[in-house]
């Protein structure tokens, strides 16, 4: 029994040595600055647009299938862009000077108007990072029948 009272002191004594020795380890609060810088990355399914107008005055498409990747702050807006790289050509040279380009979108931020063929428009807008894929399609209203074609660039960018 007095074994017993003599660990049981022993134990309690340790306890309180080690409750001591705790207490004289330090704490300290880091501050951790993590700053990624944006990145994007497209992937488009051709880079000129080929229209067929059989009637003159028809609707003609051209389809393009895009894979859109940003990393980014959440609140950060994505922007994808097509700027026509020179007029819409036909085959015998320069288009008819009717001719109209419209485009619509399959997929979330896509949007729908009509390519301004001075200037880049923009064709998706969407916010945060992650990987989108969409399609736009492309209407040609052209006042001639024949094979057309536009080169296009497109452009992702986070303003």
């Amino acid at each position: 029994m007095r074994n017993s009272r003599l660990l049981l002191m022993v134990l309690a004594l340790a306890v309180c040595a080690s409750a001591a020795a705790a207490e004289e380890l330090a704490s300290a609060s880091v501050t951790v600055n993590l700053n990624l810088g944006t990145r994007t990355s497209l992937k488009v399914s051709t880079e000129v647009l080929r229209f067929d107008v059989v009637q003159p005055g028809e609707v003609a498409t051209a389809t393009l299938d895009f894979t859109a990747g940003a990393r980014m702050p959440a609140s950060s807006d994505v922007v994808l862009t097509v700027e026509p790289l020179r007029g819409v050509e036909g085959t015998g040279g320069a288009a008819d000077a009717e001719s109209t380009l419209s485009f619509t979108g399959e997929g979330a931020g896509v949007l729908a108007g009509s390519v301004a063929m001075s200037q880049g428009t923009v064709v998706g807008r969407w916010q945060g990072s992650g990987v989108r894929e969409g399609r736009v399609i492309f209407r040609l209203r052209a006042n001639a029948a024949g094979t057309y074609s536009l080169p296009v660039r497109f452009v992702l960018s986070t303003p």
